[in-house]
């Protein structure tokens, strides 16, 4: 019989298969793969990274101790001390300047929106009025011919049939005074 040694480690049956390596060959398929790999466990919560802060310049100080001076004989250090707060100088002007664009872009696209809207309501109001216009001119139309049937069954119960008909013939010949759905 075999007797079990102290010193084995015991091996793992249960817990997580060994996953086959792919390597995805397109951005479809590797975001494929993301998306089966978070579906696996619906339950885990996803990571949504945070959006990053917009970089800003250091503020300038409020009290420069050094004042450079224009005088001759400045330390062979003091060049590298003015090149790099020029440059810092320089990128919280670029800065600015990119900010004040932006600004001047985003109420561009407000006033472009608010006369987007402008127009649309122009252009509804436009055919609401059109519309009302047309539905008012089929009420009329409706009430003329109820009001002409009226009178001309006055007429037929007084006069002939021979007259009736004649009536008949020219109402079918009239031309309607409008027609829905043309331009």
């Amino acid at each position: 019989m075999a007797v079990p040694q102290k010193d084995a480690k015991p091996v793992k049956t249960g817990g997580k298969e060994p996953q086959p390596l792919i390597i995805a060959k397109s951005p479809a398929e590797e975001q494929r793969l993301k998306l089966e790999r978070l579906m696996r466990n619906p339950d885990k919560p996803v990571p949504i990274p945070e959006r990053p802060k917009e970089w800003t310049p250091r503020a300038p100080p409020e009290f420069v101790r050094d004042v450079m001076g224009s005088s001759a004989g400045a330390g062979s250090g003091e060049f590298h001390v003015y090149r790099h707060l020029r440059r810092r100088e320089y990128q919280r002007q670029d800065f600015l300047d990119r900010l004040s664009e932006k600004q001047n872009m985003d109420e561009e696209y407000l006033m472009k929106i608010e006369e987007n809207q402008k127009a649309a309501e122009a252009r509804t109001s436009k055919r609401r009025k059109k519309r009302e216009k047309l539905k008012l001119k089929k009420q009329m139309a409706k009430k003329a011919k109820v009001e002409s049937k009226k009178e001309s069954d006055k007429e037929e119960s007084s006069s002939s049939d021979n007259d009736s008909e004649e009536r008949e013939a020219e109402d079918d010949a009239e031309v309607p005074s409008f027609v829905m759905g043309k331009r």
